[in-house]
Order: C-alpha cells, then structure tokens, then sequence
C-alpha cells in the first residue's frame, strides 16, 4: 500500500480550494483519506496555505510520496528543506542545532521575501487607484465642461428665443389711439 501526500478538492466551480490529504494512492481523489494535513486556496493572492507543519513532516520521514503539486507547496512552507536537513543529521553530515539553525535562517529570508511581495502587492494596488481616481476625475471633468458647454448654448438660444418673442410682440402690438 503506498501512501501519498495530495490535495482533495473542494469549493463551487471555478473557486476551489484544497484538503491537503494523506490517502491511499488508490482511493478516490476526494474518497477516503487517512489524515488531514493542511488546506491550501489558490484563489487569493498570493495563495494562502495552512500546513501541519510536524504531521506533514512525519508522514514524508515515514515513507510518503508527495504528487507534484504537494511537493511544491511542501517545498514553498519548507517541509522538504527540514526533511532534507534532518537526513543530513542521521548520516552526521552535521548535528541537530546546526540543522535548525540553517532552517530557521531559511525560514526568516523566506518570510522576508512573502512580506516584499505582499508589500509590492499593496503598493500596485494603490497606484492603481490612484491612477484609476485620476482618470476617472479627467472624465468627470471633461463630461462637466461638455454639460456646461451644451447649458451655455442652451441658455443663449432660449434668450434669442425671448428676444425674438419680445420683438414680435412689440411689432404686431396694436398702434395706439393717439397715432390714429
């Protein structure tokens, strides 16, 4: 029975997240699972991923086989890189602490780079509505000058109406006995 490390689909059409799962390899992809580890949701940006961090790696360490997919996020939270560490522990390539502190190093460059990213994220997003205002703000004010253009000529042709009425008025007006 081989074990993999897979995600489980969940969520309406077109906006799915996903169980990261432990199944058998040859259960359904959302069927039976052995353990939960950890959901992951690509719909926001960047993609936010909830892992067991302990459980995943221990399910790795005892034999399970990771789909593409899974290894990648396994490999972004650094699971595998802890992994990978450890293993270098048991062969005695160098001891526990300097294990943890080349991970935790890792681990602060790593949230260094997620927080520059989300900052530069925010940064775009604000330009961009500041750009959007002040394009929106110029066809505002282009729509204004037209409307006030078009009442301009509006409000002149209704006085050339009035003047036009007044002087017809003024000469079909009945002459007055004193000229008779």
């Amino acid at each position: 029975m081989s074990v993999k490390i897979r995600l489980a689909r969940h969520g309406r059409k077109q906006h799915a997240y996903y169980h990261i799962v432990v199944a058998n390899s040859r259960s359904p992809r959302d069927g039976r699972l052995i353990e939960r580890i950890g959901s992951y949701n690509p719909n926001t940006n960047p993609a936010t991923i909830d892992l067991d961090f302990d459980k995943a790696l221990t399910w790795l360490s005892n034999g399970a086989q990771p789909t593409d997919t899974c290894r990648k996020i396994l490999s972004y939270k650094g699971v595998l890189l802890k992994k990978h560490l450890l293993d270098g522990v048991k062969k005695g390539a160098f001891d526990e602490a300097a294990a943890e502190q080349k991970f935790q190093k890792w681990l602060q460059e790593k949230e260094a780079a997620i927080q520059a990213q989300k900052d530069k994220l925010a940064a775009s997003s604000s330009d961009e509505k500041r750009n959007r205002l002040k394009a929106e703000s110029k066809v505002n004010e282009a729509r204004m000058a037209e409307i006030a253009k078009k009442n301009a000529e509006a409000a002149a042709k209704i006085a050339e109406e009035k003047k036009a009425e007044a002087a017809a008025e003024a000469s079909e007006a009945p002459e007055t006995p004193a000229e008779a």
